[in-house]
């Protein structure tokens, strides 16, 4: 969706420009999945505040993702809310503050997809006390026990544990 703000930026009273739509990232991969099984929903507004122009905007979705320890697959719900202050042209060109346009028109698909991108969790997992996987058998710990020597020993170091023996 692109945004038309040159009233907000020229107009001293401009009124807010509010926005809400809908995006299908069901193409998006992440981690070698697609996680997004709903649409991502996103609804904001622009709106001039002491002298500069601001960017509020929330983004809710669902993910479906395999867990990094158990590897079962589970879905999330996810809400973000995001600001960005917007500029024409700025003085300090390393200034972090602010978001440069070129022209009048902003472009809120790609700036919500790399907000996004940037805020997802760097390691899923379906829930935090995931015990994971049996190294030895590979069982699904959360599912119960599987019995196996948790004990492991090198195995050069075998030779010796028939010292012991």
């Amino acid at each position: 969706m692109i945004l038309k703000l040159e009233s907000i930026f020229l107009e001293q009273g401009a009124q807010p420009l509010p926005f809400a739509y809908e995006l299908d990232w069901s193409s998006v991969e992440i981690n070698s999945c697609r996680p997004f099984c709903t649409p991502v929903k996103a609804s904001g507004t622009v709106r001039r505040e002491a002298g500069a122009v601001l960017l509020e905007m929330e983004a809710s979705f669902r993910l479906r993702m395999p867990c990094d320890r158990c590897a079962e697959e589970f879905e999330r719900d996810y809400r973000y809310s995001f600001r960005h202050r917007l500029a024409r042209s700025l003085e300090e060109k390393d200034n972090d503050e602010y978001l440069t346009l070129d022209g009048y028109d902003l472009d809120v698909d790609e700036l919500l997809r790399a907000d996004i991108l940037l805020e997802l969790p760097t390691k899923y997992l379906c829930r935090p006390d995931c015990r994971g996987l049996c190294p030895v058998c590979g069982k699904n710990l959360n599912e119960g026990s599987c019995g196996c020597e948790k004990r492991q020993i090198d195995p050069r170091l075998e030779v010796l544990k028939q010292l012991i023996d």
